[in-house]
């Protein structure tokens, strides 16, 4: 009887042929196609938005503070404050910039400003300290120049109004540069949303502007009345007056004006106090006494008539003299 030949233990999985498996995330090519499609769709979305919010000013970045260019348009803010921009440096090294400035972008991954001024300042003071070299800003994109220098005026007016002379000022500089075609025109496009009467106003201290730039050392506490009166002096022809009196130094914005108020003849409305207005007296016409006519009013007494003749009058002054 043949020997049986022994086998020994099978390694199944070397011995045995490897199945064909599919992968549990291989899809089908339709699926494949109709998810790159998707990715893609919703990208374009993504950057849809992103323009639309860019070309709306509803998008806001982080930028440099050297590729921001802060004379990018004349601006309305002549100065600021030394109290003020003190106490906006300690808010913004305390909470941090918390409205973003607007400017419109130039070339070569430059910037305008637009509005922000006192912010974009305070900011470069700090970095000097070792503060953030980045400013955010919204991105805005106006139509015109003009559209520009409305975006820049309004958020002064809202946040930090100006004075009437800074409004005055950036009305005669906008016509200077052609930004618009007339005073009027500048007038109204840049101050379409306040009243006629400030409007009005702010056209006096255009005439003030454009004879004092320059002359007057603190033209931003120039008030609504003073600068008013000034105003009508230039139109009289007065400018010359007014340029003599500027012409030495002044120590202060009260020294200047009490100097304007004398040269106006102006009393000071702060230490004057206004005189009561005129009312005419009462007059009562009694009737005839013979050929006299009594006209009373209070305080006193008129005769007039034929019989007021000279002796009537001595006999009258000889009755008050014994009266007396």
């Amino acid at each position: 009887m043949a020997k049986r030949k022994r086998l020994g233990p099978v390694d199944a999985f070397a011995a045995a042929p490897a199945p064909e498996t599919k992968s549990a995330l291989s899809q089908p090519p339709i699926a494949s196609v109709a998810g790159d499609a998707a990715a893609a769709d919703a990208l374009a979305r993504v950057s849809t938005a992103l323009e639309t919010a860019r070309a709306e000013g509803r998008l806001v970045q982080k930028i440099p503070l050297d590729q921001v260019a802060a004379d990018h348009l004349i601006r309305d803010r002549i100065g600021a404050d030394t109290t003020e921009m003190e106490a906006l440096k300690e808010s913004l090294r305390n909470r941090g910039q918390q409205t973003p400035i607007e400017v419109v972008e130039l070339d070569q991954g430059r910037f305008g400003l637009i509005s922000g001024w006192r912010r974009l300042h305070a900011l470069r003071a700090l970095a000097e300290d070792g503060g953030t070299d980045t400013v955010l800003a919204r991105l805005i994109t106006p139509g015109t120049e003009a559209e520009a220098y409305v975006a820049m005026v309004e958020e002064n007016e809202i946040r930090v109004g100006l004075s009437y002379y800074e409004r005055a000022r950036i009305v005669l500089r906008a016509e200077q540069e052609g930004v618009y075609s007339s005073r009027k025109a500048a007038l109204q496009g840049l101050f379409a949303n306040v009243s006629r009467a400030k409007r009005s106003k702010i056209g006096s201290f255009v005439t003030v502007v454009e004879a004092l730039d320059g002359v007057l050392r603190f033209p931003t506490h120039l008030g609504e009345r003073l600068g008013l009166q000034l105003a009508k002096a230039i139109e009289d022809g007065r400018t010359e007056d007014l340029c003599d009196v500027l012409g030495n130094e002044t120590a202060d914005a009260a020294q200047e004006q009490e100097r304007l108020r004398r040269v106006l003849g102006a009393p000071d409305i702060n230490t004057v106090s206004r005189p009561k207005p005129h009312r005419p007296k009462p007059v009562k016409t009694a009737a005839l006494q013979g050929d006299i006519e009594i006209n009373e009013a209070e305080g006193e007494i008129r005769l007039s008539g034929s019989g007021v003749t000279d002796a009537f009058k001595a006999a009258l002054k000889a009755w008050v003299a014994k009266r007396d």
